[in-house]
């Protein structure tokens, strides 16, 4: 039986939505490689919460994220940083286990990589993001080869070591989700409220069409949030609030559509294949990993990056969609067995190097 030790996103407990995407990839990866017999357990910061998965909490600052600073921002620990006293707890107990996955993108963990017995496989959950982060995943992609994944190929074109990356996307559990055949004429935005996700090109959107939008997700900026209903006073948007998966999947199927407007590169976009499972088409910008996720006309339409005309042409034409082929895409791509097999495939030559 195969012993693996998760390392969690340092940047805010889990189940609060502070992490964004890579919160829910770790619960799936944990929750289908455990049905597979591997023992887990999962270092997060304390708070946390995951379904029927093992957490050990570990109490500590938590990290500034990355998305927030700029390319030539410095490293920085907070004072009792929660990533050091995690990763100095995967240092106490690596005997215990054949693999250690790390998810937390901070340079800290690829800095200590080479100080550990136990071998490390990082998943990086953004694209390139600040200069000293860049250098040292590259170090780690040179002298750990194999050891790097990534969701999309998007994602890996923003690094200077993208053919080293094993591409792994993303899954969902698809048996929480209900497909629904007929939806109300609501569309949705779903992620975190900051700047780089650019929720102000929705709102824009629909307050030319004037259809309403209802909007979830954790407010990282409230500043921004602000500043967006300032600007879009009579627009047709209704807050809805962080909900859980169940919860969420009951509002998002009964939407029209759901709308992703990052205006940075997507890693990949958990939000876009949980719309597709619940039957709900994808209106995404072309750019980054959505635009690999969405068929153009098929289970939703892919918009030039940044026009609010193409999305509000898109909002239009949105029945034209048969609902049961973005869930049959979902169900075909994105299921949870086929996370595990990829997961599983690419553990396989960093375990062999462990043990010769």
């Amino acid at each position: 039986m195969l012993k693996l030790l998760f390392i969690s996103t340092p940047v805010g407990a889990l189940g609060t939505g502070q992490g964004g995407g890579v919160e829910l990839t770790i619960q799936n990866v944990a929750q289908e490689l455990q049905q597979r017999g591997y023992k887990i357990e999962v270092v997060a910061p304390i708070g946390s919460v995951l379904h029927n998965i093992p957490v050990k909490e570990i109490p500590g600052n938590l990290q500034i994220a990355v998305q927030t600073q700029g390319r030539d921002t410095p490293i920085c620990l907070p004072p009792n940083s929660a990533l050091a006293n995690m990763l100095d707890y995967a240092r106490q107990v690596q005997h215990e286990y054949d693999l250690i996955v790390n998810f937390a993108f901070d340079w800290l963990p690829f800095y200590l990589t080479p100080f550990f017995h136990c071998p490390i496989a990082h998943f990086i959950s953004m694209g390139s993001m600040t200069e000293a982060l860049d250098q040292i995943m590259t170090q780690v992609a040179t002298n750990y080869p194999q050891t790097i994944g990534v969701y999309t190929k998007s994602q890996a074109a923003t690094f200077p070591f993208a053919d080293t990356c094993e591409i792994l996307s993303s899954a969902i559990d698809l048996s929480l989700y209900q497909f629904v055949p007929h939806p109300e004429k609501t569309l949705a935005w779903l992620g975190r409220i900051a700047p780089e996700k650019a929720l102000e090109d929705a709102v824009a959107a629909v307050n030319t069409t004037g259809t309403p939008l209802k909007i979830y997700g954790k407010i990282q900026d409230q500043d921004y949030w602000q500043q967006i209903q300032q600007d879009f006073p009579h627009a047709p948007i209704e807050y809805m609030g962080f909900l859980s998966t169940q919860e969420l999947q009951q509002e998002l199927g009964q939407c029209r559509a759901l709308l992703m407007t990052p205006r940075w590169i997507e890693a990949f976009g958990n939000v876009a294949i949980e719309a597709l499972a619940c039957g709900v088409p994808v209106i995404a910008y072309r750019r980054g990993g959505p635009a690999e996720i969405v068929q153009d006309g098929v289970t939703g339409f892919l918009v030039e990056p940044d026009s609010i005309e193409g999305l509000v042409t898109a909002i239009d034409q949105i029945d034209l969609i048969d609902r049961r082929k973005c869930r049959q895409q979902a169900e075909a791509e994105y299921s949870l067995t086929a996370l595990g097999d990829r997961f599983s495939l690419w553990f396989d030559p960093i375990l062999k190097t462990k043990n010769s």
